[in-house]
């Protein structure tokens, strides 16, 4: 790759929430049928991939056929994958399955970006912490990106959402140590975004100078700024990220055409 002539291309995909056995649903959507139909519409608009991040709640029961099946929709696109534990994860889970695959590998350094994938995830909580190894896991990877000439700028990814999101009801159910974390991001000098899932919807903002972004469920997805849960009626999708050799980046929200998948408007939650 000449990255001072072609970006970095990088897919998001994230809360699918598959079940063991293919006929599974969530809120009334196939989980299986609606990852296939984003799928889809990644073959069809996409080229050259250079990594593709799966930013958790890669299953919905946390069992090793869910995740099996999730390796094997990947096989179609020759690109790596790297995932990171939602709320319905198990991380020793995934990490049992991915075996020497390197799928939960932490940091991984593509032309002069760095990517850092963090676990979020506490067991039968549905908020989010970053425990002290996890923080030294980005502490350590932001200073040797200083260090290190080949890294010019560093991506950090994650499953729950860092900010507080944009309906009352979400108000419990992001990272706990936020301030930690971002206290971290700031003293960067290589940081430049943040990718993260967890709420269900398409966000672009920045925050102290970095970028965040947040990515629509390959699913349900989560109605903004109301008080009580509630869903939304966009489709599911994915994220494109273009990514470039001077920290600029470029990105866009893709969603599935049609309306096949009708979640259960009138459920209270799920």
């Amino acid at each position: 790759m000449d990255i001072a002539k072609d970006p970095i291309n990088v897919l998001q995909i994230t809360d699918t929430h598959l079940y063991a056995v293919h006929s599974g649903t969530l809120l009334k959507i196939n989980t299986h049928g609606s990852l296939s139909a984003v799928l889809d519409k990644v073959s069809s608009n996409e080229g050259q991939i250079d990594l593709i991040l799966a930013t958790g709640d890669i299953a919905q029961d946390a069992s090793p056929s869910s995740y099996q099946h999730f390796m094997k929709y990947m096989e179609r696109f020759d690109a790596p994958v790297r995932w990171v534990p939602g709320n319905h994860d198990s991380g020793d889970v995934m990490q049992e399955v991915a075996g020497e695959l390197g799928l939960s590998n932490k940091v991984e350094l593509i032309g002069n970006w760095q990517f850092i994938m963090l676990d979020s995830s506490r067991i039968n909580h549905v908020d989010g912490y970053l425990s002290a190894e996890e923080l030294r896991v980005l502490e350590t990877a932001l200073k040797e990106a200083e260090a290190d000439p080949r890294i010019e700028h560093s991506l950090v990814t994650l499953h729950h959402n860092p900010v507080p999101g944009s309906s009352a009801w979400m108000r419990d159910i992001g990272l706990r140590n936020d301030r930690e974390f971002l206290a971290l991001l700031r003293r960067s000098p290589t940081l430049r975004c943040v990718v993260y899932g967890h709420i269900h919807q398409a966000l672009d903002f920045k925050l102290a100078g970095i970028r965040f972004f947040c990515t629509p469920s390959t699913c349900i997805q989560f109605k903004p700024e109301v008080i009580d849960f509630a869903l939304d009626s966009v489709n599911p999708g994915y994220r494109r990220l273009k990514l470039f050799a001077d920290g600029s980046i470029e990105s866009e929200v893709i969603r599935i055409d049609g309306s096949q998948f009708r979640p259960d408007f009138a459920s209270a939650g799920y």
